[in-house]
């Protein structure tokens, strides 16, 4: 089953993965980008979850992870990424962004519902 694995954009434009890969050297962006397509491939085997948040251990270098969720089943948002060494506190930042992600995306539905709700009054 193919899966859709997208960026996670905050509301100012900035996108807190990008900033982490694009810091990476070439060696350690290339086993990061293998662990995109295996999760697009739908492989979580080295996937550890917690709280609606995944964990996927890259077993190299300084332990890399890799942060994100799922919405629904053909959708993966990552928040960012880390080392072992900062794994907590790598966390808690992807907790945050999927919580912000969350009030964000149930805004949006609400935002929607009371748009067709006006539609059919007009209608």
């Amino acid at each position: 089953m193919a899966i859709r694995v997208v960026e996670y954009v905050r509301e100012d434009g900035s996108i807190p993965f990008k900033q982490w890969f694009d810091q990476l050297d070439p060696a350690a962006a290339a086993k990061v980008a293998a662990a995109q397509v295996r999760l697009s491939q739908g492989n979580t085997s080295s996937v550890k979850w917690f709280g609606g948040l995944g964990e996927y251990v890259i077993d190299s270098g300084p332990g890399y992870r890799v942060y994100f969720a799922r919405d629904g089943e053909k959708l993966i948002v990552l928040f960012g990424g880390g080392t072992k060494r900062r794994q907590q506190r790598d966390i808690d930042r992807a907790k945050g962004l999927l919580a912000e992600y969350k009030a964000r995306k149930a805004k949006l539905e609400k935002d929607d519902t009371r748009d067709e709700r006006r539609r059919r009054k007009k209608g």
